[in-house]
């Protein structure tokens, strides 16, 4: 099969023909459509986290197709031969841990990541547990469901732990693959919107998407949201430790900072002062459980949700890498099988 592959930590991906992997006892085997370009298979492929890939890594958890075959055993499993499923960042979960058991299972303590831990989506094939794979509504198309799988599925959940309130105001900062989705969800939970951005067509999306209001962060952000009367919620998509702490000085008494972009050099300053006298809370949250993925699934089966995509060839990965990191992408790329 054709597949990207991270050669080395730091180095360009390499188109391979490499051999179809094969399913274990509780594992699947998928026909890849399409996978999705998040921020994460950069930073997984040049290593610039504490932990590392493994070796040979072929990234990828925003990976949707068909299930062609299954592991062998007899064992009765949650997906079928035929069935289009989603294979997203938490590939597979202990369901026995802490966390597991008080459903927070992306927490695992013994948890596998697509396209991290394991090999992903940037490929033709891909072997997944079958307990962990999400099935895709007819409904939805493959390349809508890709970027759900991660972006939409992060920030349904960042929010959802933040329970923004309809007489609340949230912001979400960077209007991306994922703010472009999160924005979306902040208006179904009823909250009045603000989106901040920094590129002219991303605040044109963002008022496309029905943003209550659109703040420029290269002007005087911090008077303009002053102006509206502060934030209660600010969700925060891009790794900048500047953009969390400008949100962290816009949030009212008892606001909460949901944070869920990773700085490279792993590092955020906040003032203990204002946090303290103000009841702020400081919120990570790691993408979402199955059921969160199933829940985004069906709002955008609703119509609830839009997602802005343009597709690639997978050939093309390290030119698609580059317009990520110049922010010249309008929100999601889509590599199409």
């Amino acid at each position: 099969m054709k597949a990207a592959v991270v050669p080395a930590l730091g180095e360009p991906l390499e188109i391979r023909d490499v051999p179809v992997p094969e399913p274990g006892p509780g594992q699947v085997l998928v026909r890849i459509d399409t996978c999705g370009l998040c921020h994460t298979d950069i930073h997984a492929a040049r290593g610039e986290w504490p932990a590392k890939p493994k070796d040979l890594l072929i990234p990828g958890h925003e990976g949707v197709g068909t299930v062609e075959a299954v592991g062998p055993g007899d064992a009765e499993l949650p997906v079928r031969v035929g069935q289009r499923v989603a294979l997203p960042w938490l590939g597979h979960a202990c369901g026995h841990c802490r966390a597991c058991v008080a459903g927070w299972e992306t927490y695992c303590s013994t948890p596998a990541y697509m396209g991290f831990s394991m090999d992903g989506g940037y490929a033709e094939y891909a072997v997944a547990w079958a307990s962990h794979v999400v099935p895709v509504p007819d409904t939805v198309s493959s390349r809508d469901a890709s970027p759900l799988t991660c972006a939409g599925v992060t920030t349904y959940k960042g929010l959802k732990v933040a329970a923004p309130q309809p007489g609340e105001t949230a912001m979400v900062v960077g209007i991306g693959g994922l703010g472009h989705l999160g924005l979306q969800y902040a208006r179904v939970f009823g909250s009045r919107t603000v989106a901040v951005d920094v590129h002219d067509d991303k605040l044109q999306l963002a008022q496309d998407l029905g943003a209550d209001h659109v703040v420029d962060g290269r002007g005087d952000q911090q008077a303009e949201l002053e102006a509206l009367g502060g934030v209660d919620v600010a969700l925060v998509t891009v790794p900048s430790p500047a953009a969390m702490r400008a949100a962290h000085a816009a949030l009212n008494p008892h606001g909460r900072l949901v944070l869920v972009g990773l700085p490279a050099d792993n590092r955020l300053e906040l003032p203990v002062f204002e946090t303290v006298l103000k009841g702020i809370s400081v919120i990570g949250s790691l993408v979402g459980t199955r059921n969160d993925l199933t829940d985004c699934f069906d709002l955008h089966a609703r119509g609830l949700t839009r997602v802005v995509t343009e597709p690639r060839r997978l050939e093309d990965v390290n030119a698609c890498f580059e317009e990520v990191l110049a922010g010249e992408v309008p929100a999601r790329l889509v590599f199409e099988m």
